[in-house]
């Protein structure tokens, strides 16, 4: 132990960056500018001369991040776990996704689209790498006994921060002409900016409070270990057979629920219609029944075990696809997005739950098992907004990539439902 484990000071520093960086997946993945690029964006656009749709071109976007993410994952976990050389690589993806953020300011028209793709892949990698030397300080600052609790508290911290940023952003929305902002575009790109000031702004407390890097050089023996581990977990998930299909149908699953977490906000402008200012409505109610339901499966998941708590929750999403295929009409998306709500959060919580449930006899290698857990998510988030991408530009139509992530949650039902949880559940009571 050091002087910085434990320490309340240390902790809540650490717990301020995921207030200041939770404010991007909230605003920019989700809420707001997902919605705005489909509005001023022209339903074309000609890249090395291919003419690709925009909504494709958005979800592509999505799917290049994060394939460059997953594949420098392995090589961040290993600078960042035998390095010790976390703060100097968390500043500087934190400076890399707030510019990106800002840029978007002059995100003003069908003209700047290709220049709004490239400032969003940008931010979206300074995001998620970020996050890649965000945790890994959690076993530094706090004890073992402590990870869930302090973890939580940096959730909570994201949460409250996000949402009161978001609501900011809706008030200038809302109130821009009576302010004087007669520009229908500008409340919206100040929001961009403020998002990227936020986010760099309160890291400022984070990098003053939390530890400083060793001094020793960086070596590629750092870079080489951090792919050996994640290469070595893979041999080991290959050789469990019961783990092996776990994390095949969590690919599945999972990847249709980031689909649902980036791309329906722009299902909701493009086919139903909806305004910016009933979108953030929507995404603040969603959030607030969001963690309802990740207690509520908690408590069912207590009574009937993880297994089947799963795949209700995937049935429940599959049905949503459905749901959200037929709907033509504002009210029944209403009731769509609060059942989105009810298993966004349980999903990914009991994912996780199950996940280390299944892997706790390998205590010593935790951090590399979840390190491929965290590539494996993130390769499933390319998959999913892949095929949605690659599904509209061949239909031109959304509705029918709608379809096709409902045919991830069923090869996902399809392949948990031979998993052998319950052993681990009672193993592990």
């Amino acid at each position: 132990m050091t002087e910085s484990t434990n320490n309340k000071k240390v902790i809540q520093g650490w717990a301020f960056f995921d207030w200041a960086n939770s404010a991007y997946a909230l605003v920019i993945s989700t809420a707001v500018f997902p919605p705005y690029f489909s509005s001023v964006t022209p339903d074309k656009i000609n890249v090395l001369n291919m003419e690709i749709d925009c909504t494709a071109l958005y979800s592509f976007s999505v799917s290049a991040a994060y394939i460059l993410i997953a594949l420098m994952s392995p090589m961040l976990s290993g600078i960042a776990d035998y390095g010790k050389r976390r703060m100097v690589f968390l500043k500087f993806f934190t400076v890399l996704g707030a510019l990106a953020c800002m840029s978007l300011f002059f995100f003003d028209g069908p003209e700047d689209t290709l220049f709004a793709a490239i400032a969003f892949i940008l931010g979206t990698i300074g995001f998620g790498a970020g996050i890649v030397f965000y945790n890994a300080y959690l076993p530094e600052i706090t004890t073992e006994d402590r990870f869930d609790k302090v973890s939580a508290y940096g959730y909570a911290y994201g949460y409250v921060g996000s949402v009161i940023l978001l609501v900011a952003i809706l008030a200038l929305i809302q109130f821009g002409p009576s302010i004087g902002i007669e520009s229908s575009t500008l409340p919206v790109r100040i929001g961009f900016l403020l998002v990227g000031i936020w986010w760099l702004g309160f890291a400022q407390i984070t990098f003053a409070r939390l530890p400083s890097d060793d001094k020793n050089p960086l070596k590629w023996s750092f870079v080489r270990k951090g792919f050996e581990e994640v290469s070595k977990v893979f041999k080991a998930v290959l050789k469990d057979r019961n783990i092996r299909k776990f994390l095949a149908a969590y690919f599945f699953y999972i990847a249709g629920v980031n689909v649902v977490i980036y791309l329906a906000s722009i299902f909701a402008q493009e086919e139903l219609k909806f305004t910016q200012s009933e979108l953030i409505v929507i995404i603040l109610l969603l959030q607030l029944v969001a963690m309802v339901g990740a207690y509520f499966f908690a408590y069912v998941s207590s009574k009937i075990g993880n297994k089947k708590s799963l795949l209700i929750q995937i049935v429940i999403w599959t049905a949503i696809c459905f749901a959200a295929y037929l709907t033509t009409g504002k009210p029944l998306f209403f009731i769509i997005c609060a059942f989105v709500g009810l298993v966004l959060g349980g999903i990914q919580s009991l994912s996780r739950s199950s996940y280390s449930k299944m892997i706790n006899e390998n205590m010593a290698d935790l951090t590399s098992y979840f390190s491929f857990y965290d590539v494996l998510t993130k390769l499933a988030i390319v998959a999913g907004t892949f095929v949605f991408g690659l599904v509209n530009q061949i239909t031109n139509n959304m509705r029918y990539s709608v379809l096709s992530v409902a045919v991830f949650f069923v090869i996902g039902f399809l392949v948990l439902f031979t998993v052998k949880l319950e052993d681990h559940e009672r193993a592990s009571a």
